[in-house]
C-alpha cells in the first residue's frame, strides 16, 4: 500500500505526487484500503470536463471524454486521453443523460471511476447506484446521500431534524398545479418553485400572483424535465432581496467533515449565478460561524462524503435559511480555491480513492481565508436583449490574462462553434487580489482584454457590474440587477479590425477577386431614366465649336440605377449607344479612387474599371474626387490615361474666391491644386461647381487666373442652378475664357439643375461667344424633353420643391442632394422641418471642418444634419455627446479615412472622440475563399497583423436561388419574430385565432432555458410559419397578425 506525506503549516498541498510516502493517518480514524485511481472518465462536457481532465493529468491518471454527436468538434473531446460516442440519434441534451451507454463506456474502456461534473446527471441517484452497480466508483456522494440531497424536499427534512433554519415550503414534491394554489393561500405570495433534482436556475420561477401560477407551473415542469430527466417541483415562500451565501463543505469515508468557507452568490439573473465571490463581502463573523456551523451539521446529519455545497438565503435581518445542498462540484468552486489553496478536484479524487481528509492535510483548524476571489460566468447571451442566447461561430477570441487571473474554458477559441443545445458559458474568468477591491480591479483589466467577436457575450454588462459603486462597496443582494437599470447602458464594442474584415469580404470588394461581370446579373436591357443633373449638353466656345460635342451617358447615378433598380447591364447599355452614335465622343464621371461607387477600392479594380468602360466604348473620363484629396485624384487619372482614354480632371468648387473673408478655399488653392492635375498629365481641366456657389465675379476671377496660367489647356465649367444665377455665371465663365459650359435642355433646366440651355444660346447669340447652335433646334429639344417629364411627374423634384433658393449661398447644399435632401425629409416625417435642416447642414458642415461637399462628401454632411434634427441636438450638443453619441455610419467611416482626407485634416476634437486612437495600423491580406456552405456562406480568410483571421460572408448570388425561413421586418407591425435562436416546443394559437395583447403565442427552447413569445398586440392570427420541433435562428418569421 503507497503511503503519502501529511504536510504541515499549509495547504498548497493537493497537487500530491503519488509515488510519495508518509507516516500512517493519526490513531482516530479509521483505516479503510486505499484503491488508487488509474483512469477516470468524466461524463460531462465542456469546461467542467476540462477542468477535471487537467486535475487528472496533474494525478498521472489517465482520461476518458464522452461526448454527443452535436459536440463532435469540442475541445473537451481532445483534452481527454481517450473519448467516445455516447447517445447515439437522441436529442442533445438527452446523450448525457443516456446512463446506458455512459456506463457501457465506462465498463469497455476499464475505467476505474466516474466523475459527474455538474449539472446533467450530477445529481441523479439512479446514474451514481449504476455506477456502483458497475464496479466503477462514483467520484461524489453514495448514491443514498445523493438521493436525500437531490431530493430538495427530504434535504429540507432532514435539515430540520438537524435544527437548521428553512424557509416555509412543501414537505414533497408536489403533484398537481392545485397543491401549488393551496401553498399560496396558505403562505400568500411571492411564492417559487424549485427543481426537486437539479439546481442551476433550472425549472425556477418565482410567481407574483394567481394569473402567474399556471403558466409558471407548466414551464418550471417543462424546464426541470428536460434538464434533469424529471419534471418533479416543490414550492416555497420566496425571500424577497435575500444574500444567497452558499458554503463549501468537504467529506471522507471516515466521517470527517469540514467546510471551506463560504461565497456570495447575490448577482443572478434568472436565478443563475453570474458573477460571485468569496468570501462573502461584510458578513458578520457570528452569523458566518451559524452558517459554516450549520452546514458542517447537517452534512454529518447525512454521513456526508465528498465535496458538496450548502446554500443558504440571508435576509436584510441577518437571518439565514437553508434553501438546498447541491451534492456535486460547482461552477464556482474556482474561487473557493483561490482564496484558501485547496485544489478541490484533487481531494475529490483522493477521497474517492480511500483517502481521509486528515491524511491530505485537510483539518478545519489549518484552512484560512487568503484575500478575495471574484468570478465572473462569460456566457454567449445578449445583455442588451434581456440575456438572449447567441449562437454562431467565434471569429474571434482573445482572452484576458496576467497576474491573478484564471480561465476556466472549454469553448473559447476561434472557430468554436456555439451552439443552442447546451449552456451558454463560455468562459469563467477567476481573479484573485488581497481584498475585494484589489480582485474588482484585476476582473476589470482582464475583461477590458477580451475580444470576442462573432456571437454576442455579456462582457460589456460585466464590466458595469464591476464598476458599480454598490458591488464595489459589497452591498449586493439577489435583486441588485433587477434594480440597476444603468447596468444595461452598454458600451458598444469598437470592432474595428472585422468590421473592416466584413467589409472586404463580399467578393466584389476582394481585392484578390476579378472584377464582377455585370452582364451576367443583367435580366435583359432596358431603358432607364437619370437625374436631371446628369442630362446635361455642353456648349462650347469658339476655339472648340469645330471639335465633335461629347456625350455623358455614364455616371455614378446611371450605374445605381441600372444595376440595383432595372437589373440591366450598364455595359450592354453603353454598347448599344456607341452602336447608334458611332461619331460622337462619350464621357463618363469616374469619383476617383471611388470609380462609379461612394467609397474607395482597391487601385486594381478603379484601374480594371476604366478598362472595361472603354472598351465599350466610353472615350472622356472626368475624374473628380469629393474632398480634392489629390491621391485619389491621380489614381483615377493614371486608370482612365491608361485605359487609353482622355483625361478631364474636375477641380470640386465651394466657397467664395471673390470674398476675402473665406480664406480655407481661396484662390491660390484652386491655382495650385489646378497645378498638380496639369503636372499629372490631364488633357482638360474642369471646375465642377456642384452647389452652384459660382457667382459671376467669382467666375471671372478663377477662369481668367486658369486661362492666364494654362492658356492652352481646354477649360470646362460645370454648375448648377439652385440659385438663379446659373446663366449669369455660366456668362461670365465664357467670357473668362472658358472653352466649355453645361446647360440642361430648357424643360430640364433651373433649380438644381443646370442652367437653360435656351437661354445661354440666346445671350451669346450675334456675340463673340456665339455658339452657332440655332434656337428652333434647343426648342425642338426642350419640347420632347417636356413631354418625357411629364410621365414622371410623381418622382419630380417640385413635388416638394417648387423654385432656386438663393439661401444656397449659405447652406452650400449641393444641386442633386437638395432635391434628395428635400425628398428624404418629407419621407422622414422632417417636411415640416426642412428649414431645420438645412440650418443643420450649415452646422454639420462645420463640425466636420467645412468640406468640400461633392457625392460621397456630401451625403456625409447630410446624414449628419438629419440625425442632429431627428435627435434635436444643436452644434454644441454634438460635439459635447460625441463620445456617446451613435453617429450615422458614413460619419463614422469619413473620420476613420474612408474616403481620404480634407484640406486642412480632419476636425477636432471630433474626430478623437468618434474615430479610432492614433497609432493603430491594421496589416490586412486576402488568403482564400471556401465553398459554399448550405446557408449560402462561404468562409473568407485573412491574415491580419500576421495572425489568421476567418469570417462568414453571404454568397448574395448563390443566395437567390436557397430556400431560408423568412425573417420577420421589424418596420411590418404583425410580424413575431424568434427572439433568439432555439427550437420550438409548442405552439399556443393557429391561424384565425384571435390574440389579446401578451398572450403567449409558442414557445422556444434554448440553451436548456424556455422561452415564452408573447403577442406586442390585439388582432387575429393571420399565418403561422413554423411548426413543433423546428430550430429557429434569431429573427426568424413565428407568425403574423393582423
Amino acid at each position: 500500500m503507497l503511503k503519502f506525506r501529511t504536510v504541515h503549516g499549509g495547504l498548497r498541498l493537493l497537487g500530491i505526487r503519488r509515488t510519495s510516502t508518509a507516516p500512517a493517518a493519526s490513531p482516530n480514524v479509521r483505516r479503510l484500503e486505499y484503491k488508487p485511481i488509474k483512469k477516470v472518465m468524466v461524463a460531462n462536457r465542456g469546461e467542467i470536463a476540462i477542468r477535471v481532465f487537467r486535475a487528472c493529468t496533474e494525478l498521472g491518471i489517465r482520461t476518458v471524454a464522452v461526448y454527443s454527436e452535436q459536440d463532435t468538434g469540442q475541445m473537451h473531446r481532445q483534452k481527454a486521453d481517450e473519448a467516445y460516442l455516447i447517445g447515439r440519434g437522441l436529442a442533445p441534451v438527452q446523450a448525457y443523460l443516456h446512463i446506458p451507454d455512459i456506463i457501457k463506456v465506462a465498463k469497455e474502456n476499464n475505467v476505474d471511476a466516474v466523475h459527474p461534473g455538474y449539472g446533467f446527471l450530477s445529481e441523479r441517484a439512479d446514474f451514481a447506484q449504476a455506477c456502483q452497480d458497475a464496479g466503477v466508483r462514483f467520484i461524489g456522494p453514495s448514491p443514498e446521500v445523493v438521493r436525500k440531497m437531490g431530493d430538495k424536499v427530504e434535504a429540507r427534512a432532514i435539515a430540520i431534524s438537524a435544527g437548521v433554519p428553512v424557509v416555509p415550503g412543501t414537505d414533497a414534491p408536489i403533484t398537481s398545479l392545485h397543491e401549488a394554489h393551496e401553498f399560496s393561500n396558505t403562505y400568500g405570495f411571492p411564492i417559487i418553485f424549485k427543481a426537486a433534482y437539479g439546481g442551476g436556475g433550472r425549472g425556477m420561477r418565482v410567481v407574483h400572483s394567481y394569473e402567474e401560477l399556471e403558466d409558471n407551473y407548466t414551464r418550471a415542469y417543462s424546464e426541470a424535465l428536460a434538464a434533469f430527466g424529471n419534471g418533479a417541483l416543490f414550492v416555497e415562500k420566496f425571500i424577497e432581496k435575500p444574500r444567497h451565501i452558499e458554503v463549501q463543505i468537504l467529506g471522507d469515508q471516515y466521517g470527517n467533515i469540514l467546510h471551506l468557507y463560504e461565497r456570495d452568490c447575490s448577482i443572478q439573473r434568472r436565478h443563475q449565478k453570474v458573477v460571485e465571490i468569496a468570501p462573502a463581502a461584510h458578513l458578520d463573523p457570528q452569523l458566518r460561524a451559524r452558517l459554516t456551523g450549520d452546514s458542517v451539521k447537517l452534512a454529518k446529519q447525512v454521513g456526508y462524503e465528498n465535496a458538496g455545497t450548502v446554500e443558504f438565503l440571508v435576509d436584510k435581518h441577518g437571518k439565514h435559511y437553508f434553501i438546498e445542498v447541491n451534492s456535486r462540484l460547482q461552477v464556482e468552486h474556482t474561487v473557493t480555491e483561490e482564496i484558501t489553496d485547496v485544489d478541490l478536484v484533487h481531494a475529490q479524487i483522493h477521497v474517492a480513492e480511500g483517502r481521509s481528509l486528515p491524511d491530505l492535510g485537510l483539518r478545519q483548524e489549518n484552512i484560512r481565508i487568503n484575500g478575495c476571489a471574484i468570478q465572473c460566468r462569460v456566457t454567449t447571451e445578449d445583455p442588451a436583449r434581456s440575456f438572449q442566447p447567441d449562437t454562431g461561430r467565434i471569429e474571434v477570441f482573445r482572452s484576458g490574462e496576467g497576474m491573478g487571473i484564471r480561465l476556466d474554458n472549454a469553448s473559447a477559441f476561434q472557430g468554436a462553434v456555439i451552439s443552442p443545445h447546451y449552456d451558454s458559458l463560455l468562459v469563467k474568468v477567476i481573479a484573485h487580489g488581497k481584498d475585494h477591491p484589489t480582485a474588482a480591479t484585476k476582473m476589470s483589466r482582464a475583461l477590458a482584454e477580451f475580444r470576442v467577436r462573432g456571437v454576442k457575450t455579456n462582457i460589456p454588462f460585466l464590466q458595469n457590474v464591476l464598476n458599480n459603486q454598490q458591488f464595489l462597496a459589497g452591498t449586493v443582494d439577489t435583486q441588485f440587477i433587477d434594480e440597476n437599470p444603468e447596468l444595461f447602458q452598454l458600451r458598444p464594442a469598437q470592432n474595428r479590425a472585422q468590421k473592416l474584415l466584413h467589409y472586404l469580404g463580399p467578393a466584389p470588394r476582394m481585392p484578390f477577386s476579378p472584377l464582377p461581370d455585370a452582364s451576367k446579373k443583367s435580366a435583359g436591357v432596358g431603358v432607364g431614366t437619370r437625374d436631371p443633373e446628369d442630362d446635361q449638353g455642353q456648349v462650347f466656345g469658339p476655339e472648340a465649336q469645330a471639335a465633335e460635342l461629347p456625350l455623358g451617358p455614364c455616371a455614378g447615378a446611371t450605374f445605381d440605377v441600372a444595376m440595383r433598380f432595372l437589373y440591366e447591364c450598364p455595359w450592354r447599355r453603353l454598347q448599344e449607344l456607341r452602336e447608334l452614335i458611332p461619331n460622337i465622343p462619350f464621357q463618363m464621371l469616374l469619383r476617383g479612387a471611388n470609380a462609379v461607387g461612394y467609397t474607395n477600392y482597391p487601385d486594381n479594380v478603379v484601374f480594371k474599371f476604366c478598362e472595361v468602360a472603354k472598351e465599350n466604348g466610353m472615350d472622356v473620363f472626368r475624374v473628380f474626387d469629393s474632398l480634392n484629396y489629390l491621391p485619389n485624384l491621380l489614381l483615377g487619372m493614371e486608370a482612365a490615361g491608361s485605359a487609353g482614354g482622355v483625361v478631364e480632371a474636375a477641380i470640386s468648387y465651394t466657397g467664395d474666391v471673390a470674398d476675402p473673408s473665406r480664406t480655407k478655399y481661396s484662390l491660390q488653392y484652386y491655382m495650385d491644386l489646378a497645378e498638380e492635375l496639369v503636372r499629372a498629365g490631364t488633357h482638360i481641366l474642369c471646375i465642377k461647381d456642384m452647389a452652384g456657389l459660382l457667382k459671376p465675379l467669382a467666375c471671372t476671377m478663377l477662369v481668367s487666373s486658369l486661362r492666364d496660367r494654362f492658356p492652352d489647356l481646354p477649360l470646362h465649367i460645370h454648375t448648377h442652378d439652385t440659385s438663379g444665377a446659373g446663366v449669369a455665371a455660366m456668362l461670365a465663365s465664357a467670357q473668362a475664357g472658358a472653352d466649355v459650359v453645361d446647360v440642361a435642355s430648357d424643360a430640364m433646366s433651373g433649380m438644381t439643375s443646370q442652367p437653360s440651355m435656351g437661354a445661354l444660346v440666346a445671350c451669346t447669340r450675334g456675340t463673340p461667344l456665339d455658339t452657332g447652335v440655332p434656337l428652333e433646334r434647343v426648342f425642338d429639344y426642350s419640347e420632347y424633353w417636356e413631354g418625357a417629364r411629364g410621365l414622371y411627374a410623381a418622382f419630380d423634384c417640385t413635388a416638394t420643391m417648387k423654385s432656386g433658393n438663393s439661401d444656397v449661398y449659405e447652406n452650400e447644399i449641393p444641386g442633386g442632394q437638395y432635391t434628395n435632401l428635400h425628398f428624404q425629409a418629407h419621407s422622414m416625417g422632417l417636411g415640416s422641418k426642412f428649414k431645420e435642416v438645412k440650418k443643420a447642414y450649415v452646422e454639420a458642415n462645420q463640425m466636420l471642418g467645412d468640406l468640400i461637399k461633392v457625392t460621397p462628401s456630401s451625403k456625409i454632411v447630410g446624414d449628419l444634419a438629419q440625425f442632429m434634427v431627428q435627435n434635436g441636438l444643436s452644434r454644441a450638443e454634438a460635439e459635447a455627446q460625441a463620445e456617446e453619441l451613435s453617429f450615422p455610419r458614413s460619419v463614422v467611416e469619413f473620420l476613420q479615412g474612408y474616403i481620404g482626407i480634407p484640406h486642412g485634416g480632419f476636425p477636432e476634437p471630433l474626430r478623437s472622440k468618434v474615430e479610432l486612437e492614433r497609432g493603430k495600423t491594421l496589416h490586412i491580406k486576402a488568403l482564400a475563399i471556401s465553398d459554399l456552405n448550405r446557408a449560402g456562406q462561404r468562409q473568407v480568410f485573412f491574415e491580419l497583423n500576421g495572425q489568421l483571421r476567418c469570417i462568414l460572408v453571404k454568397d448574395t448570388q448563390a443566395m437567390k436561388e436557397m430556400h431560408f425561413h423568412p425573417k420577420a421586418l421589424k418596420d411590418v407591425k404583425g410580424q413575431i419574430g424568434a427572439p433568439m435562436p432555439g427550437k420550438v416546443i409548442d405552439i399556443k394559437v393557429a391561424a384565425g385565432a384571435k390574440v389579446a395583447k401578451g398572450q403567449p403565442l409558442c414557445v422556444l427552447s434554448a440553451m436548456k432555458m424556455e422561452t415564452v413569445v408573447t403577442s406586442p398586440m390585439e388582432g387575429t392570427v393571420r399565418k403561422v410559419h413554423v411548426t413543433t420541433d423546428m430550430t429557429l435562428e434569431g429573427d426568424d418569421l413565428i407568425l403574423e397578425i393582423e
